[in-house]
């Protein structure tokens, strides 16, 4: 089964739709939603479309941190409230997970922006580069990987900000693989 780990804070504007891209792809998949104090009824509405809700102190590496700590799954993906994932995700995460090789990897989605301005364009190259070159995806391209791996890497540090930069560093840039599938962010 795959965990899907989704930390908000007041979150409600764009959780429909991230929600919405996960369901329905044939896939086991638990998604969990690990609120940091929302008051703008993040949390009803997480419960309204299904999700298992935790809470946990603001900042979102404690937020990932225990939702990986409550996940049932064997697989963890961890996944910006803001993020939608592309319709042919669920086939490059199922790929990925059922390869020998993946047990010590990190899969990501490529980044793209739902803005139709050239710049979107230029930044989606951009991350694309950083991705690749420098091994530094950030959390809005989703973060795939085996519970196992996640724990010998010592997980998420409760950082309030730039956790996703501190852990993939940790992962390390040959344990990194670009999947075949798309992670869109708002631009707003």
């Amino acid at each position: 089964m795959l965990s899907i780990i989704i930390p908000t804070l007041n979150a409600a504007k764009g959780l429909s739709a991230t929600v919405a891209s996960i369901e329905d792809r044939g896939m086991t998949t638990e998604i969990l939603v690990v609120d940091g104090g929302s008051t703008d009824g993040t949390v009803e509405l997480a419960k309204s479309l299904g999700a298992r809700v935790l809470t946990a102190p603001s900042g979102r590496g404690g937020q990932l941190s225990a939702g990986a700590t409550a996940a049932k799954g064997g697989w963890l993906m961890f996944l910006h409230a803001d993020t939608i994932l592309g319709p042919n995700w669920s086939k490059a995460a199922t790929d990925f997970m059922a390869s020998s090789k993946s047990a010590n990897r990190t899969g990501y989605f490529n980044f793209r922006l739902d803005d139709g301005d050239p710049w979107a364009r230029r930044l989606e190259r951009i991350v694309a580069w950083r991705s690749r070159a420098l091994g530094l995806p950030y959390g809005d391209q989703g973060l795939l990987m085996g519970q196992e791996f996640y724990t010998q890497l010592g997980g998420f540090y409760p950082l309030p900000l730039m956790e996703d930069v501190e852990f993939v560093r940790r992962i390390g840039r040959r344990n990194l693989v670009a999947l075949e599938a798309d992670a869109v962010t708002s631009a707003d």
